[in-house]
């Protein structure tokens, strides 16, 4: 307990705010969009991005709604956890999740993608008595009740595979709370179809445009310029 405490103490006033803010942000981005497609009529244009011999095969597990509303709380720590390593990386951390937001922004503006929960049964299951049935019908009734919008790519999908990227392979973070990074990322990602909050294409979207921004940080390197000017 004192090595956590003490773990928490070293988190920088930084962390603390971005960790908030970033949360903010991506919620204020992903309705943002939903708004901008309509004041420009893309969203009339919404087309489901369904492959039916893979998404009718994933069945419903009500219980992933937990960890589906868990991923927010991950999501902050994100932030925070990346605060502790060098400030070269967590630059680089910071300008490639503002990019991959960016890029899920514009998809959610010029190609909305869209389920209608009715047709599909799912409304259906959470009317359904039980916790977890219930947690489900909350979760729909606040992202549009029968219609879902901006599914491609997966905010929850992109968010948390960048919250385990801007860790991995950091010696300032434990290996044990890197695995759980990572095994909480891999767990988020199947909530999103568990729940049927997302169809499986919106999986591989969300995790390539984290990974490629990831990247592409790593080549341009921000973090260097920023330590030069500033320093560590």
């Amino acid at each position: 307990m004192k090595k956590w405490m003490d773990k928490i103490r070293q988190i920088p006033r930084y962390g603390w705010v971005l960790g908030v803010v970033y949360f903010g942000l991506q919620y204020g981005m992903y309705r943002l969009g939903d708004w901008l497609s309509r004041v420009f009529g893309t969203i009339d244009r919404a087309f489901e991005p369904k492959i039916p011999f893979i998404d009718d095969m994933i069945p419903i597990v009500p219980v992933f709604a937990v960890i589906y509303l868990f991923s927010y709380v991950f999501w902050i720590c994100g932030p925070i956890a990346a605060s502790l390593t060098k400030k070269r990386n967590f630059v680089n951390y910071i300008a490639g999740l503002s990019l991959a937001y960016f890029i899920g922004f514009l998809f959610f503006v010029f190609m909305p993608t869209c389920m209608d929960r009715v047709r599909e049964g799912l409304m259906d299951v959470a009317g359904r008595p039980g916790f977890f049935n219930w947690v489900l019908s909350v979760i729909y009734g606040a992202d549009g009740s029968r219609y879902g919008f901006n599914l491609f790519p997966s905010y929850h999908c992109l968010i948390s595979l960048y919250c385990y990227l801007g860790i991995a392979g950091q010696p300032e973070i434990s290996r044990g709370f890197r695995a759980y990074s990572l095994i909480m990322t891999f767990l988020i990602c199947l909530s999103t179809v568990f729940t049927k909050q997302h169809y499986f294409i919106d999986i591989p979207g969300g995790l390539l445009i984290a990974l490629l921004c990831w990247l592409l940080m790593k080549k341009l390197d921000p973090g260097k310029k920023w330590v030069e000017k500033h320093g560590e």
